[in-house]
């Protein structure tokens, strides 16, 4: 379906105006512009959101240098504005593109069946020569085929006035009959408009037909190959930004460690992670992408191939029945106890925990159950389970907690802890299977951390 797209400019530039916070100077935040009523309220949300993000890296960064903080700044903004903006028009192009796709493709269908119909008429010209009247042909043969008493002598005496067949087909014969009759009797029988006229001038209105349809063919095609490459240029212009991402990602990092104060770090260390999860997104959507292109979609002449079938996943062990909580204790991290690699349904927060936790290099149960349930069934497995954050550790929200799923709960994993009591998470399948997210909480005690 296309969405009706209105721009309005005027409308967006006021309440770009108005979420400009305390004169706060916000030149890298974009103005808010959307093409619906919808689009234009999430656009000032994150307007506003991203005028307040910079407001409080400013306020950390206090005391850095200027270079330093110039760099924190500027990272942020290509991660949390730039990429989000260029990542939404590459889901309007693509979407654009495949409309255009289906549209040139039903064109194209319809010149093949008006090609078809003329082939087929042609064919049936040899047999019988131009002026064969299908229409009055068939309202002839309904008269012979059809007897007094069926539904046919109606027909007949309602058309022509005829009281037999005899007659009817007496004024079929005629011509002066076939002319008087020709508006009723004709376009009655027919299933188009098409076979009320002889074969001769159908070939002549479907050869017209088909120079119509050719025409509007070739403008969808022409329509298509425009949007195709306009996504690809979308596209391109993403992956642009998101090398660049990873090249000032790799220089912040190198610079880190020369902030003097916990607050400065604090944040350096929140646009890194924020950065480096929009770079598992990146990674993610090309490995889908490189599966996708695997897939045999039949043979082409070339060597037949077997179509590559994502395995299922499976199915998770049973949770136990439930146990008193853990009791908090003391110990190393991860386990190989259990740990048959990586059996969580791909693209679920399960999936990406484990996942994370081999990239840093710990040992995971293969079995642990939904998100949920891990902080329940790790201790069984000998991991420390508590409420100290930790990084590597996966935290275990309850059911409904902060977000999770009311029915099967949720996991992350911390990726860095900072003095204030606030840690901050990676989570996949935020809003859908894939999708990367990363979030500061504050700890208080209420949540769950395997180790």
């Amino acid at each position: 379906m296309t969405n009706v797209r209105v721009i309005k400019p005027a409308l967006a530039a006021l309440v770009a105006a108005a979420a400009c916070v305390g004169g706060l100077a916000f030149s890298s935040a974009q103005p808010a512009q959307a093409d619906t009523y919808s689009d234009l309220i999430t656009a000032q949300n994150q307007h506003t959101a991203s005028v307040q993000r910079e407001a409080e890296l400013k306020q950390q960064l206090a005391g850095a240098s200027q270079e330093l903080a110039d760099k924190v700044l500027e990272l942020d903004d290509l991660t949390n504005n730039k990429i989000v903006a260029a990542q939404n028009k590459v889901t309007r192009a693509n979407e654009d593109a495949a409309t255009a796709q289906d549209e040139a493709d039903a064109a194209s269908k319809r010149l093949s069946a008006a090609q078809k119909d003329k082939e087929t008429l042609e064919e049936q010209i040899k047999q019988t020569g131009k002026d064969y009247d299908d229409a009055h042909a068939a309202v002839a043969q309904l008269a012979r085929d059809e007897m007094h008493g069926s539904n046919a002598s109606d027909v007949m005496s309602v058309v022509t006035g005829a009281t037999s067949t005899q007659d009817f087909v007496n004024s079929m014969q005629s011509r002066d009959a076939l002319s008087r009759n020709e508006a009723n009797a004709a376009s009655s029988a027919a299933t188009s408009l098409s076979t009320s006229k002889n074969r001769g001038e159908r070939l002549a209105a479907i050869e017209k037909q088909i120079a119509v349809l050719k025409t509007q063919a070739d403008e969808k095609a022409a329509s298509a190959q425009t949007a195709a490459e306009t996504a690809q240029s979308e596209r391109d212009a993403l992956d642009k930004l998101r090398q660049e991402g990873e090249a000032r990602r790799d220089e912040l990092s190198s610079m880190i460690d020369s902030l003097d104060s916990q607050s400065a770090k604090q944040a350096a260390q929140t646009v890194l992670i924020a950065s480096q999860v929009d770079s598992y997104n990146r990674q993610f959507q090309k490995e889908q992408q490189d599966a996708a292109n695997r897939v045999d979609t039949g043979n082409q002449g070339g060597t037949p191939s077997t179509p590559v079938t994502p395995a299922p996943a499976p199915a998770p062990a049973p949770a136990p029945a439930p146990v008193p909580a853990p009791a908090p204790s003391v110990g190393g991290q991860g386990t190989s106890n259990g740990d048959y690699g990586n059996a969580y349904a791909a693209g679920q927060c399960t999936y990406w925990a484990y996942e994370r936790r081999r990239q840093m290099g710990i040992g995971t149960p293969s079995y642990l159950g939904n998100g949920g349930d891990w902080w329940r069934n790790a201790p069984s497995y000998g991991l420390r389970v508590d409420h100290n954050p930790q990084v590597g550790a996966a935290l275990s929200f309850l059911p409904g907690q902060d977000g999770a799923d009311g029915t099967y709960g949720h996991v992350a994993v911390v990726e860095a802890v900072y003095g204030d009591g606030t840690f901050q998470i990676s989570e996949m399948n935020w809003g859908g299977p894939w999708n990367m997210h990363n979030r500061t909480l504050t700890n208080l005690g209420q949540y769950w951390f395997v180790h």
